[in-house]
């Protein structure tokens, strides 16, 4: 007999315009993680260092799942993807997520209409 072990969601990050807070509104968004990609074109930080510290400081169940892909010069590479399981979706927007990420998305409007 399988034990259902209720869900539990990480912990949100503060700074509502940290890379932190941003990559994880993508993965509670179920976006594709390309729109990522953006957040970090011009920073010294990659995707995964990100994304180990929402696992290691916050807690959240991220996985991960690679695939083989070719390089712009013709090149194999792997890439990976990162997702939350719906299960811990669903139970951090009961939990205020929905509430978090809205206020994420404004702090970051009110980031971009500042630097115009």
């Amino acid at each position: 007999m399988a034990s259902s072990k209720p869900v539990k969601p990480g912990r949100f990050p503060t700074m509502g315009t940290s890379l932190r807070a941003e990559t994880l509104v993508v993965l509670l968004s179920s976006d594709d993680m390309t729109g990522v990609e953006s957040l970090f074109e011009h920073r010294k930080i990659a995707l995964n260092t990100v994304i180990r510290a929402l696992i290691r400081k916050y807690g959240w169940p991220i996985e991960r799942h690679d695939f083989p892909t070719n390089t712009a010069d013709g090149r194999g590479a792997w890439a990976s993807v990162y997702s939350l399981p719906p299960e811990v979706v669903d139970a951090a927007l009961r939990e205020g997520g929905s509430d978090w990420v809205a206020g994420v998305r404004a702090a970051r409007s009110a980031k971009s209409v500042r630097r115009r």
